[in-house]
C-alpha cells in the first residue's frame, strides 16, 4: 500500500491507559492545514496502540534551527531529522510497558522534505515517523546496535501499517 496525504486512520484497540496527547507546534507555518491535522489524526491511531500514556509535544523547525539545536544539545553540527527529549519521572529507564509519557520533540521539516522525496512518500509521513521515532525512543526502544535499529524500525512500520498507513521505513533504506 503506498501511503497519501488523504489517508484515513484505521481505528485501533483503544488504549488502556487512556491517550497519549500530541501537540504539534509550528511556529514557522510550514505545515498546511490539512497536513497539519493529517499528522495529529495519524499520530492518534498510532499512539492508540501504545501501552503508555502522557504527552509529546513536537515542534516542527527548518535546517537552520535544527542545525543549532543540534548543536546546543548534542554538540554535533549539522542537521538531523529528530531530537528527542524525555521528561518524564522515568526518564530514560527501559520501561516499555505502562509508560507516563512528557516528550518533547524537535522534528526537522527540510529533511523530512528530502526524505520523503527519496523514499516517494509525503513530507507529512516523514514528520509522523520522527514523532514514532522519538516517542519509541521515550519507550525504551534504541537503535544503536544493528539488532535494535532493526527491532525499533519494524515496530515504526508495524505501528504504521495498524493504523492504516502502511510501512514508511521498510519501503526504502532512511539514514
Amino acid at each position: 500500500m503506498t501511503p497519501t496525504q488523504d489517508d484515513e486512520p484505521h481505528s485501533a484497540p483503544s488504549n488502556p491507559l487512556g491517550p497519549i496527547e500530541l501537540e504539534l507546534i509550528d511556529p514557522l507555518h510550514l505545515l498546511d492545514h490539512a497536513d497539519h491535522t493529517n499528522i495529529k489524526n495519524w499520530a492518534a491511531a498510532v499512539f492508540s496502540q501504545l501501552a503508555a500514556t502522557g504527552s509529546v509535544r513536537a515542534k516542527i523547525v527548518n535546517d537552520h534551527q535544527m542545525s543549532a539545536a543540534h548543536k546546543r544539545f548534542s554538540n554535533i553540527d549539522g542537521t538531523t531529522d529528530v531530537l528527542t527529549f524525555d521528561l518524564s519521572p522515568q526518564g530514560s529507564t527501559k520501561c516499555i510497558e505502562h509508560k507516563v509519557l512528557d516528550t518533547d520533540l524537535i522534528i526537522c521539516f527540510d529533511e523530512a522534505s528530502r526524505q520523503a522525496e527519496q523514499h516517494n512518500h509525503s513530507p507529512a509521513h516523514e514528520l509522523l515517523l520522527y514523532i514514532i521515532h522519538g516517542t519509541l525512543h521515550c519507550l525504551g526502544y534504541d537503535d544503536h546496535t544493528d539488532e535494535d535499529f532493526k527491532a525499533m524500525h519494524n515496530k515504526e512500520d508495524q505501528l504504521l501499517t495498524a493504523a492504516g498507513i502502511g510501512p514508511l521505513f521498510g519501503r526504502g533504506t532512511h539514514s
